[in-house]
């Protein structure tokens, strides 16, 4: 799928709630707004940078598809993206990373200490925002998914450079770094629009597996991507040591010159033998195999809304789990 054809897609999944999209930007607008310039400065860049929008989107979609007429969904989709873009300045900083969506990170642009404290700014003011709808369910929701993605951040931190780590172990890391994000934004969509706690779990699950299904292909994509159209350096998560699934794929079912290889260039956090990475991943199948796993954790997000009322709504849910997949970037 060619980057044109891809932004087509993905404009026409959210063509359903396009008001709901601008009412959320005009929160994150206004919520952004500090007496500290600084933190304008930095939050703006962030933000202006765009990305996907994945997660406020799930929460838009799932209220929408159980029937909300409100607004507190736009202050929910708000929230979630600020604690979405707290993560990506941390995680940043700690991997060292110097482009995202295309353009300098805030940390290679501001430096480290800034992007650590705007991104702590943000973080706080998404319990202020939180807090402001009096609700205690939402509270429990994105405080638990705060706290399990920090300790997935620690969990990841504790697997760098290890080459001994196993697919059960990364794939732990996947659900509390990156899909507990998707959970509880597809959670609050369902709960904000007064759905059951049957409904609001089936929610959840879709969420949990729509984010794994993202990670998974993120992890190809670091391997057989573009970085002009996934808008940062291709083989990022070989030079900071990470052993993601094509790589422990490799060290299960590799040949002894090939997981050799992998050993030693996730201990030493080696990008220089990147094309021999590549290579081996190719022609072993861990690529195939990682994709195959995207797509498994895609239709088990389909199959967990399967009861979801028919809508447009719906509709556009079931081809975010077809473009989680088929995406290039």
């Amino acid at each position: 799928m060619s980057a044109a054809t891809q932004h087509a897609q993905q404009n026409k999944l959210t063509q359903t709630i396009a008001d709901d999209m601008a009412a959320v930007n005009t929160v994150i607008r206004q919520r952004l707004q500090s007496d500290v310039s600084l933190v304008n400065q930095i939050s703006e860049y962030i933000i202006g940078a765009g990305g996907k929008r994945i997660r406020p989107v799930l929460v838009l979609l799932l209220a929408n598809a159980y029937g909300y007429r409100g607004t507190a969904h736009h202050e929910l989709a708000a929230v979630v993206e600020f604690i979405h873009t707290a993560t990506l300045l941390h995680d940043d900083v700690v991997d060292e990373s110097s482009m995202r969506r295309g353009r300098q990170t805030a940390n290679a642009l501001f430096g480290n200490a800034a992007s650590v404290l705007v991104g702590d700014y943000l973080y706080s003011r998404s319990f202020e925002m939180m807090t402001s709808l009096d609700n205690m369910r939402v509270m429990q929701i994105l405080s638990r998914a705060t706290t399990v993605i920090a300790e997935g951040e620690v969990l990841q931190l504790l697997n760098m450079h290890d080459p001994d780590v196993t697919h059960e172990s990364y794939l732990t890391v996947i659900r509390s770094k990156t899909a507990k994000l998707f959970e509880a934004a597809a959670e609050l969509g369902a709960l904000i629009a007064g759905a059951s706690e049957t409904q609001i779990e089936a929610a959840g699950e879709y969420g949990r597996s729509l984010g794994t299904a993202f990670q998974l292909i993120d992890d190809v994509l670091d391997y057989a991507g573009d970085a002009t159209e996934i808008g940062k350096n291709v083989g990022d998560d070989l030079r900071e040591g990470k052993p993601t699934l094509p790589l422990i794929y490799l060290m299960e079912h590799g040949t002894p010159a090939q997981r050799e290889l992998v050993r030693t260039c996730i201990e030493q956090g080696d990008e220089q033998h990147f094309d021999a990475v590549l290579s081996a991943v190719t022609s072993s199948g861990a690529l195939d195999y990682t994709r195959r796993e995207a797509e498994s954790a895609a239709r088990r997000a389909a199959d967990a809304i399967a009861d979801l009322p028919e809508s447009v709504y719906k509709q556009s849910l079931l081809q975010l789990c077809s473009f989680a997949v088929d995406r290039n970037h």
